[in-house]
């Protein structure tokens, strides 16, 4: 792999104006003129089910802080989430906040929260989730996950590739909850790349399973992933065929799915990720995971307080963001504006020079250099 970064393509427009469901709301939102420095913005998100939703509390509490804003930030539990977070929007909502981020645990069950919020006047932001069957979103920050999917499995086929120059490539696919909006574009974006190479016959799943119902994962569980993995050794690689790589949707599930290939006396395949967990970095730098993709929560959190900025600044038109992307921002019924960050790819070839604005990061992939 080159040491340069292999950075993700800012989100591109992928349907013309002719494309339905484009939103028809591409000036403003009704509540933009409402919004002012020292206003609440509410921030409801999921369950700490992943080290990236750890870290977004502090994320927007400074962010937030920093740009002259109140910050009213709640998890939901994992027992009762989606209830959880139903009862959470709506006491932002009842409290008054004038801004309400949801990072959706259910992206399918909040859309009468979000007729609430947008009734009282409130501006609500979709993040890093979109949220699905509504009208009342005006705003969605996320990274490039679309871009992500393409991403990871691009270095599902580099990594192969570099350990076996020829194939055919056995391969396996995973995928992230069904409740999760951007699991289905993570797939997408990865079957892009993955199914064209499929259908020739030089990449082979030999379980069989690769529509998306087929691979996803509840809850993002890595005991599900891992029992899966499990299972498809047993049925399909016991008899010695070997397997080249696994297309693994984020850190965590990727290893579930090596600690599987491990207790099965398998040899470790080229496994990917996302969210450069800091167990998967010592991962990456000793060869067993191959790559991850980098998301700064700062960043993206960041990318969500800027454009509350510009909205109580007058702007009608927030800064970066796009009306016409429905590959990342269709949500089933509107293109959601959509604010689109950059995603990285990382390796062990580049993951100093890609975590150099993370001091915690940088230092393990430094430390786990060989």
């Amino acid at each position: 792999m080159r040491k340069k970064l292999l950075i993700g393509l800012t989100a591109v427009a992928l349907a013309g104006l002719a494309l339905t469901g484009c939103s028809s709301r591409g000036d403003s939102s009704s509540a933009d003129s409402a919004i002012k420095k020292g206003d609440t913005v509410g921030v409801a998100l999921p369950a700490k089910t992943s080290q990236n939703w750890v870290l977004a509390k502090a994320s927007f509490q400074k962010a937030l802080k920093d740009a002259g804003f109140k910050a009213d930030v709640q998890y939901a539990s994992a027992s009762n989430t989606v209830a959880d977070q139903q009862n959470q929007i709506q006491s932002m909502v009842t409290k008054g906040d004038k801004v309400i981020i949801i990072a959706a645990q259910d992206g399918s069950q909040l859309s009468t929260q979000a007729a609430q919020a947008k009734k009282s006047g409130a501006t609500v932001i979709a993040w890093d989730r979109n949220i699905l069957n509504t009208k009342n979103v005006d705003f969605y920050v996320a990274f490039n996950n679309y871009k992500v999917g393409q991403l990871q499995a691009q270095a599902l086929l580099d990594g192969m590739k570099a350990k076996k120059a020829n194939g055919p490539y056995n391969i396996e696919i995973f995928a992230g909850a069904n409740t999760d909006a951007n699991a289905t574009v993570f797939y997408n974006g990865a079957m892009s790349v993955l199914k064209p190479l499929i259908d020739k016959g030089e990449l082979k799943v030999p379980s069989g399973q690769t529509s998306f119902q087929q691979v996803q994962t509840d809850n993002w569980d890595p005991k599900n992933s891992q029992t899966r993995m499990t299972n498809i050794i047993t049925k399909t690689y016991s008899n010695g065929t070997q397997l080249d790589g696994v297309l693994s949707p984020n850190d965590t599930l990727g290893r579930s799915i090596i600690t599987a290939a491990q207790q099965a006396g398998l040899a470790v395949p080229i496994v990917t990720g996302q969210d450069s967990e800091t167990a998967s970095i010592p991962l990456i730098m000793k060869g067993v995971q191959y790559s991850t993709i980098y998301k700064n929560t700062d960043e993206e959190a960041k990318g969500a307080v800027d454009l509350i900025t510009d909205l109580a600044n007058g702007k009608k038109k927030p800064a970066g963001v796009d009306y016409k992307d429905k590959t990342n921002a269709y949500n089933g019924k509107i293109t959601v504006p959509y604010k689109a960050l950059t995603p990285i790819l990382v390796t062990k070839d580049n993951a100093v020079e890609a975590y150099s604005n993370n001091p915690t990061l940088e230092k393990l992939a430094k430390d786990n250099q060989q």
